[in-house]
């Protein structure tokens, strides 16, 4: 059979062993025994793939070490189930082509049978359980955002000192943090025994969620001199945290990455331009500057 150098049928091949890979060192770092094996077995399947592959374009490839780091890096940073969810939705692109493939290579069809069975297999693991406490996340991270965001932009202009804007910042969202953990501990209850949720691990979520919202924002106050620039940073920082976990969820949970973005964006935004105007009264008709 006469070999192709259809780089196309090359990059699937880099794929399908980056991919062995990957699974390889999942498999490694699961904790569970049952899924251990099973993304140890889904690993052999790809190794066979890139076999397949090899036979066709008669080259050896080598992995992506670069995607295997970033792919483990991910499981371990948001979790297995965001890093296998990642990799299918790249793999569902490449449905339409194994079809096409197969058309010259007829080998290529078992390729996608096993890529349908690996997803089927695959749902277990990709019902994470820590998705169960998004709620809670969520209620710690949206309201550190809006309410904080709206304070330093009303500090930042009724004060000039970015020393007492951001200490200030800090202790209100210390103390807050603390008060959404106990809040997230009595809603959690409500749903403990629907959602199968511990309230003790949901009010964890929810204020950690909340202090690390909280110490991202006021950070700039402590870098920066210039309140402005502090305020530009804390803006920009908003809308960095809002898009990192609207993007997590989009792929996670599979929602609509772009609808979910606007509408904590404008919520918070909004918020901070409310409180620009109440900042800008308070230092003009009260005439407070620290």
């Amino acid at each position: 059979m006469q070999k192709t150098t259809d780089p196309v049928f090359l990059s699937q091949q880099k794929a399908e062993i980056t991919e062995c890979h990957v699974y390889e060192k999942l498999s490694a770092l699961s904790q569970d025994e049952k899924n251990k094996a099973l993304l140890m077995d889904i690993a052999n399947d790809e190794l066979r793939h890139y076999h397949t592959w090899k036979s066709i374009t008669g080259k050896e490839i080598k992995p992506n070490s670069l995607k295997v780091f970033w792919y483990v890096f991910l499981a371990r940073l948001f979790g297995l189930s965001f890093a296998l969810k990642l990799m299918e939705n790249g793999e569902a692109h490449a449905q339409s082509f194994y079809k096409k493939a197969a058309e010259k290579h007829p080998e290529v069809s078992r390729i996608a049978l096993d890529e349908e069975t690996h997803e089927k297999e695959l749902i277990g693991i990709l019902n994470d359980k820590r998705l169960s406490y998004v709620g809670a996340i969520v209620l710690g991270l949206n309201d550190a955002l809006v309410e904080l965001t709206g304070t330093l932009v009303g500090l930042s202009f009724a004060f000039s000192d970015n020393l007492v804007i951001g200490v200030t910042g800090l202790i209100m969202g210390i103390a807050a943090a603390l008060s959404m953990a106990s809040s997230g501990y009595l809603a959690s209850q409500e749903e403990e025994e629907k959602e199968d949720i511990n309230p003790v691990t949901a009010a964890i979520y929810t204020g950690v969620a909340y202090l690390v919202t909280v110490l991202l924002l006021v950070f700039p106050y402590f870098v920066f001199p210039d309140t402005k620039i502090a305020m530009v940073v804390m803006l920009v920082m908003t809308l960095l945290i809002i898009a990192t976990y609207n993007y997590y969820i989009s792929v996670a949970k599979e929602v609509n990455f772009k609808k979910r973005f606007l509408t904590m964006a404008l919520i918070s935004l909004g918020v901070a331009a409310i409180s620009f105007g109440i900042g800008f009264m308070a230092k003009a008709w009260l005439g407070i500057s620290i």
